[in-house]
């Protein structure tokens, strides 16, 4: 069983990690990696940095900047994480765009985070058919899961399709805005976080966009089984460094 599905089974509300991989400085990813897990987050997306990251708020945008800068491509990215599974057990899941994919060659990029312990590739810009049509037989060859994002915007039909498509978690988008751009959830997002918890889906839903601190990952977590926190924690990094990574996590979820 793949370590997504795995996760999923927890009794738990769980608290998933976005950062830019080679971020604040470009050999700093294995470590984030390490002490995050040490410190009891249950899943970590490693951002591939892009230069056009379109979904992305002010602050990831900037940490994929600096990122690219340092030096990180695709390539730099599956060397520093060629030995992770050595010391890392919960799961790692790919977030970027499409276009780094397809430059690297979508079949070799597969097979790489295969030989690497990947369990998820997260891809905003690769439409559902496209994937479903061209991809899903790569992606399945080698063990990994595409995790597909809803908005409050999102039809109850697509959302069906959706969660007919996925095989692990639907990262639901907490609001029609970039990453990092909310300060707390309203109503509508909390109508909106019932209303799909209702729905029955098969799969479980990650709340994503917007968590940044204990309250708002509470709020998130009411009606689905867990939160990815990316830009709060990559503001955290811009100021601390990799150095207290700890504090980040307990002032979550204690």
């Amino acid at each position: 069983m793949n370590r997504i599905n795995q996760k999923m089974l927890e009794d738990k509300k769980l608290l998933s990690i976005y950062f830019t991989a080679g971020y604040p400085a470009l050999n700093d990813t294995v470590q984030i990696i390490e002490d995050l897990e040490k410190n009891g987050v249950d899943m970590i997306e490693i951002g591939l940095p892009f230069s056009d990251p379109l979904a992305d708020g002010p602050t990831i945008q900037d940490s994929s900047t600096a990122a690219l800068k340092n030096g990180m491509t695709t390539e730099t990215l599956f060397e520093q994480l060629k030995d992770i599974r050595k010391t890392i057990s919960i799961p790692l899941i790919v977030m970027g765009y499409f276009n780094p994919m397809l430059q690297y060659g979508v079949e070799a990029f597969c097979e790489k985070c295969n030989q690497i312990g990947i369990d998820g590739i997260i891809m905003p810009d690769l439409p559902l058919d496209v994937y479903e049509s061209e991809y899903k037989a790569i992606f399945e060859k080698n063990g990994l899961l595409n995790i597909f994002l809803i908005t409050p915007q999102t039809s109850e039909t697509r959302i069906r399709q959706i969660d007919e498509a996925s095989n692990g978690f639907i990262y639901m988008v907490s609001s029609a805005s970039v990453t990092g751009s909310k300060s707390g959830f309203g109503n509508e997002q909390e109508d909106y976080f019932k209303r799909i918890g209702t729905m029955n889906l098969a799969n479980p839903q990650i709340v994503g966009f917007g968590i940044k601190d204990a309250e708002t990952f509470e709020q998130a977590t009411k009606s689905a089984k867990g939160a990815i926190i990316g830009s709060a924690f990559i503001k955290h990094l811009t100021t601390n460094g990799k150095n207290k990574i700890r504090e980040f996590v307990t002032s979550i979820v204690g």
